[in-house]
């Protein structure tokens, strides 16, 4: 089992910035993919970005490239979305999401159905 536990999302202006939080327990987090997925009012979930469980391979939403950036920090167990030049149109529920991969992958996931694992998601509203 993993748990996961957002944190970061607020209310912001067009054009600012925000960092997410992402703090995994239960299973060794360096074992684990990432992925970050949204949800606005209405809408199904949709990718937003994915990271290997080294690091070392990353993937973007063509709606985030560039202003988005996923990292993670497996000494501290904790994936991070850095979102800049936010839009109206990136408001919605964030969720973290993990997929056990062992050791020998280091591939980035965009399928939301390839995560076993979820967490409660954040709130990011950004107002224009």
């Amino acid at each position: 089992q993993v748990q996961l536990v957002e944190s970061g999302g607020g209310l912001v202006q067009a054009g600012g910035s925000l960092r997410l939080s992402c703090a995994a327990s239960g299973r060794t987090f360096s074992s684990c993919a990432m992925g970050w997925f949204r949800q606005a009012p209405g809408k199904e979930r949709e990718f937003v970005t994915a990271i290997s469980r080294s690091g070392g391979s990353t993937s973007y939403a063509d709606f985030v490239k560039g202003r988005f950036t996923i990292s993670r920090d497996n000494a501290k167990n904790t994936v991070y979305l850095q979102m800049s030049s936010l839009k109206p149109e990136d408001t919605a529920v964030y969720y973290c999401a993990a997929k056990d991969v062992g050791y020998f992958n280091n591939v980035a996931y965009e399928n939301q159905y390839q995560y076993g694992y979820w967490g409660q998601g954040t709130q990011v509203t950004v107002s224009s």
